[in-house]
């Protein structure tokens, strides 16, 4: 508070207003007349040639205490007086003497020249205690935003102190999903209304000043001002003042620049520190899931491996334990299968995969995954629609063939008791080969989030299960080099999942 009231003190001093003028006059007219009495006193006891020097000390003082206007007033005053008081005929402005004439012109000169070194100098001090005072002022201005660590905080220490520094009113505004809101402000409570949103959106726009006192937006009563780094703008800084006047000084402006840039600077950190912090988390989350998914699949991989061979031995003694035997068997295949997709998932995303691609017969391999998954299919109808002339894929086996389960395990979990389809279809010079059912589809706007890891789709029909089978399916054809879309089908109800085979991935057949 001290080093801005000493830097509004020396900038009102380089620029005296009225009242600053006429208080250096009185106080020059008051030497002036002492300095007047001493040389009549000294008068008094004999003549004395040069007591026209005593003259020059009013100048002297007025210059260097008021400035140069005040000291050249001063000189004119001062020699007037040295001609009324002390050249004969004194008491009149008669001058019978042609060398005392040079005499008050040589002091009147003199006087001016001395009023003019001295408000020099002057001036000199006072930009020299301004500019210390102004880098002390921004010093300490650093240090504060060196301790904020939220935008809150800092929004209301900028309005704050630029607000008491230039004397007016102060707000920052930021852009909130869309919108330009009020971080802060001074007085509290501001709300800006349609034109200076408009100026401040301007500003946010073209990185420029916008408002009053500026070349663009001046139906506003502020001045706003982009406050950020290199060519992003993080905020706008507005100052007016109450009157309407002009809000800032054009001498004003390097001091709100330079303080909006630390400004900037500040904001840029904790935005960083913020995007910091939630990217740790987000790594501290994946770690944590990586590590529960690693754990869960190794810790149940070999009881469930004894349970299947286990129950793979055991017969049945009649009809009913036959059954009960065939269901037990079938959720404990199914278990396997999820804990199967828990491996795998960590695999993907620990990037283990290891890839042995070759080509692989699209008929061949769907007809290996439906042979597979009899047991879950229970008997539910899978339509395969593959020609035989089509190509061979360029894919690793073992990969594919957990890509095909998984895509009919969910159309037949998410589809009903309706048939599965399964169909490979030319689309240009590429082939999609696609698993639709009859379910209620997927929502607009959820097709790439289908594929995410535990997505579940509420209100369609992917709100059950895991959420795992499909991250497995985009995992694996992604490293194979394949493109994997979900969409709902076109000719009914349903979803259909595809994978895409582009021209590089598939091998034609020998021709006869």
């Amino acid at each position: 508070m001290a080093v801005m009231a000493a830097l509004r003190s020396d900038t009102e001093n380089l620029h005296p207003g009225p009242f600053g003028t006429v208080t250096g006059h009185a106080v020059s007219l008051g030497t002036t007349a002492l300095v007047t009495l001493a040389g009549l006193a000294i008068a008094g006891h004999g003549t004395i040639a040069n007591i026209g020097l005593l003259y020059l000390l009013p100048v002297l003082v007025a210059a260097t205490r008021y400035g140069l206007r005040t000291g050249i007033v001063t000189s004119l005053v001062c020699s007037l007086a040295y001609n009324f008081f002390f050249i004969p005929p004194t008491h009149t402005f008669t001058i019978e003497d042609p060398q005392n004439i040079v005499g008050v012109m040589v002091l009147l000169g003199v006087a001016i020249v001395a009023s003019k070194l001295a408000s020099h100098a002057r001036g000199q001090a006072l930009i020299a205690r301004a500019s210390a005072a102004q880098s002390a002022m921004l010093a300490g201005f650093a240090r504060q935003l060196t301790g904020i660590s939220t935008m809150d905080a800092l929004a209301q220490m900028l309005c704050r102190t630029i607000g008491e520094l230039l004397d007016g009113d102060t707000v920052l505004l930021v852009r909130d999903e869309g919108t330009i809101a009020v971080a802060a402000s001074l007085p509290e409570g501001f709300r800006p209304d349609p034109i200076d949103i408009a100026a401040a959106s301007l500003a946010f726009e073209r990185n420029r000043p916008a408002g009053l006192g500026s070349d663009m937006g001046g139906a506003s009563e502020w001045l706003f001002q982009p406050v950020g780094t290199g060519e992003r703008v993080i905020a706008v800084f507005g100052i007016a003042r109450q009157d309407a006047a002009m809000p800032l000084a054009q001498e004003r402006r390097p001091l709100l620049e330079s303080l909006l840039d630390q400004a900037g600077l500040a904001l840029e950190r904790i935005a960083l520190e913020q995007e910091m912090a939630g990217l740790a988390q987000v790594r501290e989350r994946d770690r944590l899931r990586h590590a529960l998914l690693s754990s869960v699949s190794h810790d149940l991989r070999t009881p469930l491996t004894t349970i299947l061979g286990t129950l793979g031995a055991m017969r049945a003694a009649d009809g009913e334990q036959a059954q009960q035997l065939a269901t037990t068997r079938s959720e404990a295949a199914r278990l396997h299968r999820f804990v199967d997709n828990l491996l795998d998932m960590a695999r993907i995303e620990a990037g283990a995969l290891d890839r042995r691609i070759e080509a692989v017969d699209l008929s061949e391999a769907v007809a290996a995954a439906v042979d597979d998954m009899a047991r879950t299919l229970g008997g539910q109808a899978v339509m395969v629609e593959i020609a035989p002339d089509l190509p061979l894929v360029m894919v690793d086996p073992q990969l594919f063939h957990h890509c095909l389960i998984n895509l009919i395990d969910n159309a037949v979990k998410h589809g009903g008791p309706t048939p599965v389809a399964v169909r490979a279809t030319r689309a240009g010079n590429a082939l999609v080969l696609a698993v639709e059912d009859e379910g209620p589809g997927i929502p607009p706007g959820d097709e790439r989030r289908i594929f995410e890891t535990f997505a579940r789709i509420e209100g369609s029909d992917r709100k059950g299960g895991t959420g795992l089978g499909l991250a497995i399916v985009k995992g694996f054809a992604e490293a194979m080099g394949l493109g994997v879309e979900a969409a709902n089908r076109g000719g009914g109800p349903g979803a259909s999942l595809r994978i895409r085979f582009e021209p590089a991935q598939l091998k034609e057949l020998p021709e006869g």
